[in-house]
């Protein structure tokens, strides 16, 4: 699904801005990003088989790179589990703690998730690319892992293109 949840930050509005820590207590807003593209990718849990490949996707795409793309990673796992695993990994973005999961559901990541037809609580994998402008430009809803880096690549080139800054 690449649609905006009806509870969600939808495509051509500005994406609610914050203030969240990442693993060396530094705050991040989203306004610190203004005039780049900020890829905030949301993921389950630390130094798990799918968030991990997630991360190391985006870590490796040379793509973003060369578009000069923010990458954020953010979960509720706290400020030492993500240090540990940005560690392990050399990941050189930086990974958001959501404690509480206020920013979460919020924005919609956080809710009932539907796994191999177990119904539970907890963080939906969700990415969401925001433009320089700070409006959200498209969000994947339903995240899966293979190949997304290469489609929020592609989705920046695509947008550059409609700006005109291509």
């Amino acid at each position: 699904m690449t649609d905006a949840s009806p509870s969600g930050p939808q495509p051509g509005q500005p994406f609610p801005d914050f203030a969240l820590p990442d693993a060396a207590g530094q705050t991040h807003r989203l306004s610190d990003y203004a005039g780049r593209y900020v890829v905030l990718y949301v993921y389950p849990k630390d130094d798990t088989p799918g968030c991990t490949k997630e991360a190391c996707d985006f870590r490796d795409n040379a793509l973003l790179r060369s578009h000069g793309a923010a990458i954020l990673g953010l979960s509720a796992d706290d400020a030492a589990s993500h240090a540990q695993f940005a560690e392990k990994y050399s990941l050189p973005f930086a990974l958001l703690s959501d404690v509480g999961a206020a920013f979460l559901r919020q924005i919609g990541s956080y809710g009932t998730k539907n796994m191999y037809g177990k119904v539970t609580e907890g963080i939906k994998r969700q990415t969401f690319l925001i433009g320089p402008d700070g409006q959200l430009v498209k969000s994947w809803l339903a995240v899966k892992v293979d190949g997304h880096a290469d489609h929020v690549a592609a989705a920046i080139e695509k947008d550059r293109a409609a700006r005109g800054t291509a």
